[in-house]
């Protein structure tokens, strides 16, 4: 028998160890091809952390395919071809990222913020009080107690002396009102 016959049968062999389950066969294959398909691949990326990633996620995606392993003819080419279509989906993910941050920073140039007013924060402090002072007594005092006293919502409910439930609820219509009467009247200023 010649030495490549031989080669060939303990390939065979070893592939179809590596399909039982066999993780010193699935070793002995990952020694055997590692550094020189890491090398491969580093030489087409320039990238030793990218060489190493799809050098390892090949490994894991021959174990997780090993079931098929024993149909393979050759462990060589069918490992070059998984760490050749992981190489060509990580360069178009980089090539996406790449373009993603080119028209980023191309908006980016050409942003230009709105102004803001002078009294901004002052505007949206009274509209807020204008808000709160449209709303029933008793969703003001809840509303007020939680958002300007910092009080918790149970705390509120024994002040008060009522469940925690109508606090919740009181927030809740709170929050919808203000929301709308400052939307509605900022659309007014706006029209």
């Amino acid at each position: 028998m010649t030495l490549i016959a031989t080669i060939k049968r303990n390939e065979t062999e070893l592939l179809h160890r590596v399909a039982e389950g066999d993780t010193d066969a699935f070793e002995w294959l990952f020694r055997s091809y590692h550094d020189y398909l890491g090398a491969v691949i580093y030489q087409l990326t320039s990238s030793r952390v990218l060489a190493e990633e799809i050098t390892q996620e090949t490994f894991i995606e021959v174990w997780l395919k090993r079931k098929s392993l024993h149909q393979i003819k050759s462990f060589k080419r069918f490992v070059f071809v998984v760490a050749k279509n992981r190489m060509l989906n990580a360069l178009r993910k980089k090539a996406n990222e790449q373009r993603i941050n080119q028209q980023w920073v191309e908006r980016m140039d050409h942003y230009q913020p709105a102004e803001v007013p002078e009294d901004f924060f002052g505007y949206y402090a009274q509209l807020m009080d204008e808000a709160i002072s449209q709303l029933p007594t008793q969703q003001q005092r809840v509303f007020r107690m939680n958002k300007m006293a910092r009080l918790k919502q149970h705390e509120i409910a024994g002040i008060l002396n009522i469940s925690v439930e109508t606090v919740k609820k009181h927030m809740k219509l709170a929050f919808k009102s203000i929301r709308t009467y400052c939307s509605n009247t900022m659309m007014d200023q706006t029209a």
